[in-house]
């Protein structure tokens, strides 16, 4: 049993606003006065500094956290290993690989031709698992003279805390390009910090896919939101667009669900683009990034079939051949523009279907069944003793999220603000859909209008979309929660730290014019886990085949290096059904020395066994 115990010891979303957003010392005329300029490159400098230091801080934070959890720098190497539980062992297991390999190409060639992770099998690594960035990570340990300073487990651990920062950062941006203030940054990073037990669980489970992607997506998202901004330079545009591609890829390269999550958000750019909210051009450009990284990242795994097959990919295909095919979408008045949109996603939706299943028939694609199997189960629209189903519905990370979340959300006022500004800018945005639907989104210039004309940002819209529509996918999977309450803490500050959106409230109510830790400290205390893997290594071959629990035999791998039967990546289908024919014993190990023997004294067999056949015959 583990413990932790104490320790011994758009046309109508953009106005016509061609001034800054700082409206001090501006002229009449829009220019900035000498003063003013001199105040932004202030502004500028503190908000910079603010941001690295609170990124740099937030760092810190987490790794105290996770020595203070755990007593880390006082236990045993095979205690440290044992704390990256489940398919964070998994991950881990492939750095550790590579950095005692004899060679980099030697290890790179154990990846390719991996026979330990599945018995009787060779599998290709890079090709099925997302782990680039431990074969990256671990070349760079090898190149750098840092081998007698810091401990491999160490370098790796601090690169994930680090990444953190990185995070921070993004979400400090993205707050201050939303609202034109760094304060809205502040106050997001603030959030962020003191909501950590919903915003981040890097502390604990620290090589998790998502902890590499999650830093990546945000920086994508801060990027998208200059990118959406009015009035860019070509040249701005350029690197902003460049900007995006890479944050996309390396998001895309580190996490397995990579193609969901941006299929979401070319759900949210389908959207505003269909409402004439955002600028259709930067749109197609996202769109062609999206699939360009995925196909990058398909190429670099190989090939990988699942990634060819994705939703993503076909949809957004779709979309962009259906924009071809109806070319006058965005004329008309309401009830032709409305004829015209329900067309559009008739169009779109079949278009991706059909693309869809006929790259799936031709390739033979299976891979990615399951999860279609679990959300069909999971909303009561399919077989829920389904066993590929079960192994995401029996995983609290896949239940609907908890009510306590909201409470704990509320405590430091976040989610009270979040909810004032959702409801704000969505009654806006519905305003302004209808007027560009209706076709009178013409931009009024003069200023008696403009006190009663509300208008919605492309950038303010986007952030709306996305947190409404992560905010239905973290209700429904409380594991994705995390991908929604980092841009609740950016999308609350921006809200309340916004001139745009105190303008929208004046103009409502017909007012405008224009002139918070308690640390304790504890260790990590696993005895019965830690006396299984010396007896493993003392008491096996290292030709021993172990099966088990998926998540245990990861902790096998990593600490003892024996060969699996079994391990905790659903995304295999034939991984799945090898999994299902295994009983319900702690474990078993197979060995040539003639000794088939199991931890509950329930695995005694014939040494000649396949290890496929063996399990179904215990």
């Amino acid at each position: 049993m583990t413990t932790v115990r104490q320790r011994r010891v758009g046309k109508g979303t953009e106005a016509a606003e061609d001034q800054p957003s700082e409206e001090t010392s501006v002229k009449p005329d829009g220019k900035i006065l000498p003063g003013g300029k001199l105040w932004n490159i202030l502004s500028i400098t503190v908000g910079g500094i603010v941001a690295i230091s609170l990124g740099l801080l937030t760092s810190v934070y987490v790794a105290t956290l996770h020595e203070n959890d755990l007593w880390f720098s006082n236990i045993k190497e095979v205690e440290r290993e044992i704390s990256f539980r489940t398919e964070c062992g998994l991950y881990y297991s492939y750095y550790k690989q590579m950095i005692q390999a004899a060679s980099i190409q030697q290890g790179l060639h154990g990846l390719v031709y991996d026979n330990k992770t599945e018995s009787v099998r060779t599998i290709n690594i890079l090709e099925r698992m997302n782990v680039y960035q431990e074969v990256f990570l671990s070349i760079l340990y090898r190149i750098l003279p840092i081998q007698q300073y810091l401990e491999p487990v160490y370098f790796y651990i601090y690169t994930l805390f680090g990444l953190q920062a990185v995070y921070v950062i993004a979400l400090y941006v993205t707050s201050w390009l939303l609202s034109g203030t760094w304060l809205s940054g502040l106050l997001a990073a603030c959030w962020y910090i003191t909501n950590r037990v919903d915003t981040t669980r890097v502390e604990f489970t620290i090589p998790l896919r998502e902890n590499w992607a999650l830093p990546f997506f945000a920086v994508q998202i801060a990027a998208i939101t200059y990118l959406l901004r009015a009035h860019l330079q070509p040249a701005q545009e350029r690197l902003t667009l460049m900007v995006v591609f890479i944050a996309t890829f390396l998001f895309s390269l580190t996490w397995q669900f990579n193609q969901f999550m941006m299929l979401i958000q070319a759900l949210a750019l389908f959207i505003l683009d269909s409402l004439d909210m955002i600028p259709t051009a930067k749109v197609t450009w996202l769109y062609i990034i999206q699939i360009s990284g995925l196909l990058l990242v398909c190429v670099l795994q190989f090939f990988n079939s699942m990634i060819l097959g994705s939703l993503l990919i076909s949809f957004n295909v779709s979309v962009l051949i259906a924009r071809t095919i109806q070319k006058n979408l965005k004329k008309g008045g309401l009830l032709n523009r409305l004829g015209k949109l329900i067309l559009h996603v008739v169009l779109v939706l079949c278009l991706t279907l059909l693309i869809n299943k006929f790259i799936k028939k031709i390739l033979n694609l299976e891979s990615d069944e399951h999860i279609f199997k679990f959300l069909k189960a999971k909303f009561g629209f399919g077989a829920t003793r389904d066993f590929d189903a079960n192994l995401y519905l029996c995983e609290e990370a896949f239940g609907l999220l908890p009510l306590n979340t909201f409470s704990r959300l509320s405590s430091t006022l976040l989610f009270y603000v979040y909810g004032f500004v959702l409801f704000l800018l969505t009654v806006a945005a519905v305003i302004v859909a209808f007027r560009n639907l209706s076709g009178s989104n013409q931009v009024h210039l003069k200023d008696k209008m403009e006190e009663y004309t509300v208008t919605l940002k492309p950038e303010a819209a986007y952030s709306l979309v996305h947190t409404v529509l992560f905010g239905c996918l973290a209700l429904s999977t409380m594991r994705m929660k995390y991908l929604w309450t980092s841009h609740m803490c950016v999308f609350a500050s921006f809200g309340l730290c916004s001139a745009e959106v105190w303008k929208l409230i004046l103009k409502c109510l017909h007012l405008y014019t224009s002139q918070r830790v308690s640390c304790s400290v504890l260790e990590f205390y696993d005895p019965d886990t830690v006396e299984l893997m010396n007896w493993i290594k003392s008491n096996t071959p290292n030709t021993a085949v172990f099966a088990g629990s998926m998540q245990l035999l990861a902790g096998v791998k990593l600490c003892t290096g024996r060969t699996l039967t079994n391990h905790p990546h659903y995304e295999d289908k034939n991984l799945r059904e090898r999994t299902k024919q295994f009983p319900e014993v702690w474990f078993w190990y197979h060995s040539v020395s003639g000794e088939l023997s199991g931890s509950s004294g329930a695995a005694q067999g014939q040494a000649d066994l396949d290890p496929d056949k063996a399990a179904s015959s215990i």
